[in-house]
């Protein structure tokens, strides 16, 4: 703001004293809204990755009586966490909910943060550490209780991996019946490896999501990443020879559909997150394929609960 202001602070104390709450009036056609707020919005996150930004759309639910909320009180929560550190992406989600809330005196409000965390792995011969992007989504939803908001939290994570068509390899089998390939893995009689039959790969990405209910244990994006990383064969950007040999075998030799990703994906999950959150969590997988030999891509979806995955 300028320094010399064109309007002394005894002006603006007058008229904030005289002028009418607007947002507060009655509106012309008196109706709830499900959703008014900001997107668009940048925020930077300080997480033990470091300050990071993040995609922010925001909102609360608007009473019938009123004609509209404060925007400015949305702007004045984001400020109030912005030198805040927090451990995890879920923790600042939780914390803006209840000020947005509070601020607007709703009985519900929304917050979606999308982003990316930067992700140091370890490439698997030459043991080298890649420097990759790590998709982050989270979503808080939040419904007023005697004791503060009660609030669901969904966790997105999203990775890039490699699949190998399992169809051409079958049909490559009969087709060159003395290459002495296999479809599945396998090793012949003297215990050596088989070579795979050949078959066209690509490049996919799938996303992991799951919604834990209100009060109950969320998980982190470490193990959300876990999951994923023991369905698929992640892709790297820092891969030397040998890295690429190995990650090109491994895919031709458990050779994936878009439905065997989601379906491993599924499987992998309950098992390793069944015994530790809430059987009503709600599971929701999604892969697309970025077909090499076709023009389309391939899309793949499963929506389900923890309680369907976990046999344990």
């Amino acid at each position: 703001m300028s320094s010399n202001p064109f309007f002394s602070p005894e002006s603006h104390r007058r008229v904030l004293a005289d002028c009418p709450d607007v947002p507060r009036q009655r509106p012309s056609f008196p109706i709830a809204l499900d959703r008014v707020g900001i997107g668009a919005k940048t925020v930077w996150v300080r997480l033990p990755a470091g300050f990071l930004p993040f995609s922010l759309k925001l909102s609360v639910a608007l009473a019938a009586e009123l004609r509209g909320i404060h925007m400015s009180r949305l702007e004045e929560a984001i400020s109030a966490l912005h030198q805040r550190e927090f451990t995890q992406l879920q923790e600042y989600a939780l914390e803006l909910t209840g000020l947005i809330m509070a601020g607007q005196q709703a009985s519900r409000g929304r917050v979606e943060l999308t982003g990316s965390l930067p992700r140091l792995s370890q490439t698997g011969v030459s043991e080298l550490s890649s420097l990759d992007g790590l998709d982050l989504k989270v979503t808080v939803e939040g419904v007023a209780g005697a004791a503060g908001p009660d609030c669901a939290v969904r966790l997105e994570v999203g990775v890039y991996h490699i699949t190998a068509c399992p169809c051409t390899q079958a049909y490559n089998r009969l087709l060159f019946p003395g290459a002495g390939g296999a479809v599945a893995p396998g090793r012949d009689s003297a215990g050596d490896l088989i070579l795979p039959l050949p078959t066209h790969s690509q490049r996919s990405r799938t996303r992991l999501a799951l919604t834990v209910p209100a009060g109950e244990q969320w998980p982190d994006h470490e193990q959300l990443l876990a999951c994923l990383n023991g369905a698929l064969h992640l892709s790297q950007d820092l891969l030397k020879r040998p890295d690429e040999a190995e990650l090109v075998y491994a895919a031709h030799h458990r050779p994936q559909f878009a439905e065997d990703a989601v379906r491993e994906t599924a499987r992998v999950t309950g098992e390793m997150l069944g015994s530790r959150l809430s059987p009503a969590t709600r599971v929701e997988i999604e892969t697309v394929g970025f077909e090499s030999i076709h023009i389309h891509d391939v899309h793949c979806r499963l929506d389900t609960t923890l309680a369907a995955l976990y046999h344990g």
